[in-house]
């Protein structure tokens, strides 16, 4: 029921920031599912994994992938689909909480939590450019069945 309930939350998190980012209105159910099952991949290792860093690797993989799929499915940029599908691994509480410490001069604390949402927001944009890498090592494959959209 919990990895249920996250799924919907980070759907409705994304469909939010598709219209913000003004998607076109068909890309907005595509870009959604991408998100939702990315963070999905995320609760799934988040309770398995001991490192709180490889949750969010892994599951910024799983939405490069999707996304550069649909990218080519749907003939539209790939960032269209990747972009609002990663907004659920931003994070946000990190970067507050190390600013309220910075304020409460609690500058070790600051250091700790800093620290860790850096090292987040690397491993999702580590994640982003390994999954765009795949797909560009795979797409001329992936052309080529077919009439060019898979």
């Amino acid at each position: 029921m919990y990895i249920l309930t996250q799924g919907i939350y980070s759907l409705l998190c994304v469909i939010g920031f598709s219209i913000i980012f003004n998607l076109p209105r068909r890309l907005v159910p595509l870009a959604s599912l991408s998100g939702m099952l990315g963070w999905i991949v995320y609760i799934l290792l988040q309770q398995t994994a001991t490192s709180f860093i490889i949750p969010a690797f892994v599951g910024s993989i799983f939405v490069g992938l999707v996304g550069e799929l649909a990218a080519i499915y749907k003939k539209q940029p790939a960032t269209i689909f990747i972009i609002p599908g990663i907004i659920p691994f931003v994070p946000g509480y990190g970067i507050y909480y190390t600013m309220f410490h910075i304020i409460d001069n609690n500058f070790s604390q600051a250091l700790v939590t800093g620290g860790e949402s850096l090292f987040i927001a690397i491993s999702i944009a580590c994640g982003v450019v390994i999954a765009t890498s795949v797909v560009r090592y795979i797409r001329p494959y992936l052309l080529s069945q077919g009439d060019g959209s898979f």
